[in-house]
């Protein structure tokens, strides 16, 4: 029998198993967020359910599916892969392995009565499942050299970037020594988003469970974190899942001094592609990443549902939160800090 045509087995991992990293490392469709890691990160801070499954075909491993249980009264229960981050979603080269490890996903769901399951895919499965395609990430090439990408900026961003060095403004890499600063900045910046901010516990469990993966770049205004990104590396890729400044020094354009900085470390060690995350096509932040020279590749978020309903909308552009953010954007720092990450444990 080919290995096309065996059984396909699916299995729920309940020990830590080095197969699964080394089909991650291995496999061309899987992302940073599929490695094992993130399941101890995720249950170590926010406590969340999760279920890891994992697809056996003639005895070796075909295929894998991360799932975290969330619940809230406020929206609900849901199986996602993977939530607070951008990617996620099932990995494999077969078909037929992709729709069995999709079965086993809706068993849980119709076990743990989850409203929905949603799948961060950057591929449009034909797998029977609504898909939304409102994001797409936005992706920079990156050259040999940081003079070569210097070198490809128009005067404007190159003269944004000089604005805060001929100020003064330092920079520095780090990792734990620099949690606070990254944390103080980066709260600062989501309360004036509206959005309640994660728990510090996050970035140093990240950071614990990924050394030699993560980084945090800080500029300074003297003794003062003024702006602040927290980046990962995987494969031939560096991304910047969180990055914030503080709306007061916007005039000097420490967000500037911020990606150029970051974008140059990439080059330095040897990354091939820079990724800025997310974006609403044509709005701010796409703009801003698109002055860098990042293109927009596609997402797909696929959804299932066990009745004929919408697909769920649980972002900051749904109109009924509107009124919610702004009552945020008013909280004193010490209330948001201590409330947010109470309840962003159950917002993807």
């Amino acid at each position: 029998m080919n290995r096309s045509s065996a059984d396909v087995e699916i299995k729920l991992l309940s020990e830590d198993n080095v197969m699964w990293d080394t089909y991650v490392h291995e496999s061309p469709g899987a992302s940073l967020y599929h490695l094992l890691g993130w399941k101890r990160i995720i249950e170590r801070t926010f406590g969340h359910t999760t279920y890891y499954l994992y697809a056996v075909q003639n005895n070796h491993l075909a295929g894998i599916l991360p799932l975290v249980c969330m619940k809230s009264i406020l929206f609900g229960k849901f199986l996602i892969s993977l939530p607070f981050f951008n990617y996620g979603g099932i990995v494999t080269d077969s078909e037929k392995t992709r729709k069995c490890l999709l079965a086993k996903a809706i068993d849980i769901a119709y076990s743990e009565r989850a409203e929905y399951i949603e799948l961060k895919h950057m591929e449009d499965y034909d797998i029977g499942l609504l898909t939304k395609t409102s994001k797409v990430i936005m992706l920079l090439d990156l050259p040999p050299t940081a003079d070569d990408l210097w070198k490809s900026f128009p005067s404007k961003l190159r003269s944004q970037i000089r604005r805060p060095e001929k100020e003064g403004f330092t920079v520095k890499f780090g990792q734990l020594d620099e949690v606070y600063s990254f944390y103080e900045v980066f709260a600062v910046n989501m309360r004036d988003l509206g959005t309640p901010v994660e728990p510090i516990k996050l970035f140093e469990n990240i950071l614990n469970e990924l050394p030699d993966r993560a980084r945090i770049c800080t500029i300074y205004d003297k003794s003062r974190a003024v702006a602040a990104g927290f980046i990962i590396g995987f494969k031939d890729t560096m991304q910047i899942p969180w990055a914030s400044s503080l709306r007061k020094y916007n005039n000097f354009s420490p967000n500037m001094m911020l990606y150029w900085n970051i974008l140059k470390f990439a080059c330095d060690k040897g990354y091939k592609q820079f990724d800025f995350g997310r974006s609403t096509p044509l709005e701010g932040t796409y703009r801003f990443k698109q002055q860098w020279g990042a293109k927009p590749v596609q997402c797909f978020w696929q959804y299932w549902l066990p009745h004929d309903s919408d697909m769920p909308q649980i972002n900051p552009q749904n109109p009924k939160y509107q009124l919610a953010i702004k009552a945020w954007q008013r909280l004193p720092l010490p209330l948001s800090k201590w409330l947010g990450p109470k309840i962003v444990k159950f917002i993807p």
